[in-house]
């Protein structure tokens, strides 16, 4: 049976859950989206059996996809192989499990986690917004950003907030005699009178610190980051303390992308964090190759006619948002 047959044959729980799948990849979904699916997915097994199957199918997307391109065909959506019987049979718990999973811990961050979906504050796909922490902290968050503010301490001598995920810039007045605790992963970001960005992506967090200094603590481990200075840490620990250009450390604050060398596996995660949808690279003899530029976010889709030619790529659209590189 050819794929799109099988795509024509998708049943109405098939369809619903696509839907479901394309607006939360879309990077609008918000914490109701996320209960609303929560409810739709416990109306039945079968409603949990057809959205595990749909986030399935976008977390298996890549390979798919690069299969289908050599067969010289498009992918096409296409209810699960595995019959229905069998979905409501012994495959229902499982199905339920990954339901449940796919909320909490999104396969691949295809979509916001229910942790982000339930942050204090949270930037939607390209959004940028600005927020008053206490009378002496501000903060900027980037696009796809979380944050949780902490409960005031019964001696207010310093703010706390937990970046969940995304990327935010801190400022601390300079009459401030506060301090500023940010947690990120598996440590936290302690600073006064400073003005820093704290980035985490994943498993990393990046600090990078542009006025002042702040101190980085992960378990036992400290490090001391001044201004202009940058510091990684992430599962294997701390990396080395660096000096960084300021100007293109916040360039995002400024509307812009600025790649030096950028491996393009690396440039299209970043195009992914602006965008809706999702550009996948399924050609990957691209994805170590170098990119050189500078780019507006405001028109994000532009990196990618750039990178098509530039890298004599080619570029396929299909429905909710996905881009195809190949």
């Amino acid at each position: 049976m050819t794929t799109r047959k099988r795509s024509e044959q998708a049943g109405p729980l098939d369809r619903e859950a696509h839907g479901w799948v394309t607006q939360l990849v879309s990077g609008e979904a918000t914490a109701a989206d996320a209960d609303a699916l929560k409810h739709w997915c416990n109306q039945s097994p079968a409603h949990q059996a057809a959205f595990a199957a749909a986030a399935r199918r976008w977390k298996d997307f890549g390979p798919a996809g690069r299969d289908l391109l050599e067969q010289g065909h498009l992918p096409v959506w296409m209810p699960s192989p595995i019959s229905r019987r069998a979905a409501l049979g012994g495959a229902a718990a499982f199905a339920a499990g990954v339901a449940g999973y796919a909320v909490v811990q999104p396969p691949l961050g295809l979509w916001p986690s229910l942790h982000e979906l339930t942050a204090d504050y949270r930037t939607a796909t390209g959004e940028q917004r600005r927020i008053t922490v206490s009378n002496t902290v501000s903060v900027r968050m980037n696009t796809q950003t979380s944050i949780v503010i902490a409960a005031p301490p019964a001696v207010a001598s310093s703010d706390e907030v937990k970046l969940v995920s995304g990327e935010a810039s801190f400022a601390l007045a300079t009459d401030s005699h506060n301090y500023l605790v940010v947690h990120a992963g598996e440590g936290r970001t302690v600073a006064s009178r400073a003005r820093f960005d704290v980035r985490h992506l994943g498993s990393t967090v990046c600090v990078t610190c542009f006025e002042g200094a702040v101190r980085v603590e992960r378990g036992a481990h400290v490090a001391m980051v001044g201004a202009t200075q940058q510091v990684r840490y992430d599962d294997r620990g701390f990396h080395p303390v660096v000096s960084v250009d300021p100007v293109e450390a916040a360039a995002w604050q400024d509307g812009v992308l600025i790649f030096r060398l950028t491996p393009l596996s690396d440039v299209v995660a970043e195009i992914n964090r602006y965008r809706p949808g999702k550009v996948i690279l399924i050609n990957t003899d691209l994805w170590m190759r170098p990119v050189n530029g500078r780019f507006r976010i405001q028109r994000i889709d532009e990196v990618l006619t750039w990178i098509e030619l530039a890298f004599g790529a080619t570029l396929r659209s299909l429905p909710g948002g996905i881009r195809l590189l190949s």
